[in-house]
């Protein structure tokens, strides 16, 4: 990449003229678009689209372009966010006793697989500092208790603000956050569930898969919502298992698939590719 871009995710009812309008503003302003896709819903009729082009030699300058665009999405009643591909986002991470989600996302972040800023990962056990601290991140405690997590929440969302956080990500994170912390960051909490939703949804998915005897296991990354384990999901897979699979043997090839569904929704959140909508995302990937 030459120099910046900027990339506008958009949705809409659908009607005529949207691709054009949405294309003519860019031309007209001597923009190169560089990559686009769209997408109808059919039955609900909703328009999505995400756009991006270059910066270089664009006329409205990168501060203004918001103002000018206003105008074309209140023509056609948009829902839109504007971003930048040379902005990077600061991203927290939570995480708990099951670590390997954790460990990868740490070891992504240093190969410089994601383009984002770890400023803080915060845990509930104190023994995590060991683990996070080599690689140069700050790890910030907060034990929850019955008793503790209304207090330790109001901390922690003090602390993220603090550090203006513009994601967070559950890494196996074992605590149901309060419809309040969950209203603060709403599609921009990731976590991580141990099986493909909605199947097996909720605790022990490994034994009730288990004790189902199915051939798949699965993964699924979602954004968290105040309905636990139904926000809307990012991205899924799968992999085999046999008769011949333990609960243990289970739990690893699972452990291998939360992995990579985990780091593959991250990848596409940073990168602006989703559009939530309802129950439901739209990927572009």
């Amino acid at each position: 990449m030459n120099g910046p871009n900027a990339v506008l995710l958009l949705s809409c009812p659908d009607q005529k003229g949207l691709v054009a309008n949405i294309s003519n503003f860019i031309f007209q302003q001597n923009g190169n678009i560089v990559h686009a896709a769209q997408h109808t819903s059919m039955r609900k009729k909703i328009f999505f689209m995400r756009i991006e082009w270059e910066l270089e030699g664009f006329n409205i300058p990168r501060d203004e372009i918001g103002d000018v665009f206003k105008h074309t999405a209140r023509k056609f009643d948009m829902t839109w966010s504007l971003h930048f591909t040379d902005t990077v986002p600061r991203m927290a991470i939570f995480a708990s006793r099951h670590l390997h989600c954790l460990y990868d996302l740490m070891l992504r972040h240093r190969m410089g697989e994601f383009r984002a800023e770890i400023p803080v990962v915060i845990g509930n056990h104190e023994e995590l500092r060991s683990l996070v601290e080599p690689f140069g991140l700050r790890f910030e405690c907060f034990p929850i208790t019955p008793d503790t997590k209304v207090s330790q929440e109001k901390k922690e969302i003090a602390l993220l603000k603090k550090e203006r956080i513009d994601a967070i990500v559950l890494a196996r994170y074992m605590q149901i956050l309060s419809g309040r912390f969950i209203r603060e960051y709403p599609n921009r909490i990731i976590n991580i569930h141990h099986s493909f939703l909605p199947a097996f949804a909720g605790p022990k998915p490994y034994q009730q898969a288990y004790d189902r005897g199915v051939k798949i296991i699965g993964a699924t990354s979602h954004y968290v919502t105040q309905k636990l384990d139904d926000g809307p999901i990012i991205a899924q897979d799968v992999i085999k298992i046999s008769h011949r699979d333990s609960v243990e043997d289970i739990q690893l090839k699972s452990q291998d698939l939360e992995r990579i569904v985990l780091a593959r929704a991250v990848r596409l959140h940073l990168e602006n590719r989703i559009l939530p909508y309802g129950s439901k995302t739209v990927v572009f990937e």
